[in-house]
C-alpha cells in the first residue's frame, strides 16, 4: 500500500461512516509517520481502521470496502474495520497520534498509531508476521529501542513480561540483519 492508498481509504471510510476521524491501527499505520516507509512494511492491502468517535460503524466500513469487496477489486487494497479491542495500546497512545489529512483525505482525518505503539501493537499481537514488521522498523531505525523501553512504563507490569522478550527477539534480530553484509 502506498500513503495515497491509505489516504483514499481514509476518505472512503469516513464518507461511508459519515465519520470525521477514523482510527488507523494497522501496520499501514506507518504511512502516517513514514510517508515513504520501506517496502517491506507496506506489503499489506488493508488498512485496519475504525471511527473514532464510532467505533460500532466499523462494521459498515468493513461491508462497504472490505476484502472482497467491489472497492478491493477495483483498486487492491480495502479498509478492515475492527473495534477498539482489537489493540493492544500503551495509556498515553492518543497523545501520539499521527494525523494524516489533506486534500486527497477531502477533510477527513486518518489518525495514525505513533511508530512506537505501533510496535507495542504489533509485540503484544505476538504473530511472527508482527514480531518480523518490528524487526524491520528496528532495522530502518523508524522506531528506537529507548522510545520502546519508555513507553513499557506505560503497560501493566504482566504486558511487559510478555512483550519485553518478543522485543529483545526482535532487536538482536534486528542488530543482526543490520551487520549482515548486502
Amino acid at each position: 500500500m502506498k500513503r495515497a492508498d491509505l489516504e483514499h481509504i481514509i476518505r472512503a471510510a469516513g464518507n461511508i461512516a459519515d465519520a470525521q476521524r477514523l482510527l488507523i491501527i494497522g501496520s499501514q499505520a506507518i504511512l502516517g509517520s513514514y510517508p515513504d516507509a520501506p517496502a517491506e512494511l507496506t506489503v499489506s492491502a488493508e488498512a485496519a481502521t475504525y471511527p473514532l468517535d464510532a467505533p460500532e460503524k466499523a462494521d459498515l466500513i468493513d461491508g462497504s470496502i472490505g476484502e472482497k469487496s467491489p472497492f478491493h477489486e477495483t483498486f487492491g487494497y480495502y479498509a478492515h474495520g475492527v473495534g477498539p479491542e482489537t489493540a493492544v495500546l500503551p495509556a498515553r497512545w492518543r497523545d501520539r497520534l499521527v494525523p494524516v489529512q489533506n486534500e486527497n483525505t477531502r477533510g477527513i482525518t486518518g489518525l495514525c498509531l505513533s511508530p512506537v505503539d505501533l510496535a507495542i501493537s504489533k509485540l503484544a499481537a505476538g504473530r511472527e508476521k508482527d514480531l518480523s514488521f518490528v524487526t524491520v522498523m528496528l532495522r530502518h531505525g523508524l522506531v528506537q529501542t529507548a522510545q520502546i523501553e519508555t513507553v513499557f512504563e506505560e503497560l501493566a507490569d504482566e504486558r511487559v513480561e510478555v512483550i519485553r522478550p518478543r522485543f529483545e527477539c526482535c532487536r538482536a534480530k534486528a542488530v543482526r540483519d543490520a551487520e549482515r553484509p548486502r
